[in-house]
């Protein structure tokens, strides 16, 4: 199923590639407008906002450090400053920063990983709240969760499971708050990503084909199962949730082929 987006403006943080890159390009694809940002990949980025414009949408490169205060209010400023408005943000940057046991962990790893995860998140909606409201009930936020909020993670990814799990219950929380308004608020906890940095940085071959192994369909999801999943969650149609709690929105889903949840991920 399709969805018109058309002249909506959009926010997609950590889009330079990925995940990021997928919903990013698929809002265009929608008849979105897009801000695409980045935190170290500006050229990879660039390349985002140019496949964007051969869309026929506008589209611009803002770099940020999602976990500076400062960093984020310019983005959101910056942002609404080129699109004239914001309908739509995606919090999409985020990093597992390291594998680690707790018996391991510097106080400086644990405070990265809480950061760039869940404190990116506040950052950003905190920011875009008043121009979200400002756009009444075309106003959408979604969220990047992930399965390891569900499972616990991988090996030496308990504090980055904690972190995503942080980002369910904010989602709920603002769900809550921002709900009256017409602004609904929505969770991805997407499972195995292959071909993506995350994995690719973090997880040796072997631990990727064990996951791999124990998903039903016989294969890790990908960028563009996550995409689709997300364009549920942002387009018009959307008006409430499916799953707990019982909130106006709030909604949790898996970005995993075959909904092959409580597979390992993170």
């Amino acid at each position: 199923m399709s969805f018109d987006l058309t002249g909506r403006r959009a926010l997609v943080t950590g889009a330079g590639h990925g995940i990021g890159a997928g919903i990013a390009e698929g809002l265009a694809a929608a008849g979105a407008d897009v801000v695409v940002h980045y935190g170290h990949s500006a050229g990879p980025a660039a390349e985002v906002v140019e496949r964007i414009g051969a869309l026929g949408r506008k589209a611009i490169a803002i770099g940020a450090d999602v976990t500076v205060t400062a960093e984020v209010d310019r983005l959101v400023d910056e942002a609404v400053g080129f699109l004239g408005g914001l309908e739509i943000v995606v919090t999409n940057a985020g990093h597992l920063v390291g594998r680690s046991p707790v018996a391991e962990m510097t106080d400086e790893h644990f405070s990265k990983v809480i950061e760039v995860n869940l404190g990116s998140t506040f950052r950003t909606v905190r920011a875009a709240i008043p121009h979200l409201r400002a756009a009444g009930t075309l106003g959408r936020v979604v969220t990047m969760a992930s399965l390891a909020a569900h499972n616990g993670g991988g090996a030496g990814a308990g504090v980055y499971a904690a972190s995503k799990a942080g980002v369910v219950g904010l989602t709920k929380g603002l769900a809550k708050e921002l709900g009256p308004a017409g602004i609904t608020v929505n969770a991805l906890a997407p499972g195995f990503i292959g071909g993506t940095a995350f994995h690719d940085t973090f997880t040796p071959p072997e631990a990727q084909k064990a996951m791999v192994g124990g998903i039903g369909v016989g294969r890790g999801g990908t960028v563009e199962d996550v995409a689709g999943a997300w364009s549920g969650s942002a387009p018009t149609r959307v008006r409430s949730s499916t799953a707990p709690p019982s909130t106006s929105t709030g909604a949790s889903g898996t970005g995993e082929p075959g909904g092959a949840a409580g597979r390992a991920a993170g």
